[in-house]
């Protein structure tokens, strides 16, 4: 790294204690809770600063309104099988204004998604065993 670039992250990093801190203050008010993994990844405030930040900023891109992002979350969490991110998410989407109604086509189309998955791999199984 240019040494110059290496200054500019040790002093970024040089509040990362107070950073992290606000971090989850930050992320209590947006998801209505401060996720579990959160409260141990904060006990390396240097690596929880970097990668909050950077999923903070990834996850309310400028392209999109936050309901549609908490949806989005929504869907992926559903894909990704975590049941924990799933119900952090429902309660940040409705705050956001979601309603039921969207919150539930968008589970039913992660599942849609998810199913074609199961069926995409377990069927090129089945055709290659049974030509």
């Amino acid at each position: 790294m240019k040494p110059e670039n290496q200054k500019t992250l040790d002093d970024f990093l040089s509040h990362a204690d107070t950073m992290a801190d606000d971090v989850l203050a930050e992320t209590g008010n947006w998801l209505g809770t401060v996720p579990f993994i959160f409260t141990v990844m904060r006990e390396r405030p240097e690596a929880f600063t970097l990668s909050a930040l950077g999923d903070y900023r990834t996850a309310r891109p400028a392209s999109m309104d936050t309901k549609t992002a908490e949806l989005v979350a929504i869907a992926a969490a559903a894909g990704a099988g975590a049941d924990k991110c799933i119900k952090v998410h429902i309660g940040a989407a409705v705050r956001e204004g979601a309603t039921r109604d969207e919150i539930l086509d968008t589970i039913l189309i992660a599942g849609v998604i998810g199913k074609t998955h199961v069926l995409a791999s377990s069927l090129r199984a089945f055709k290659e065993s049974f030509p």
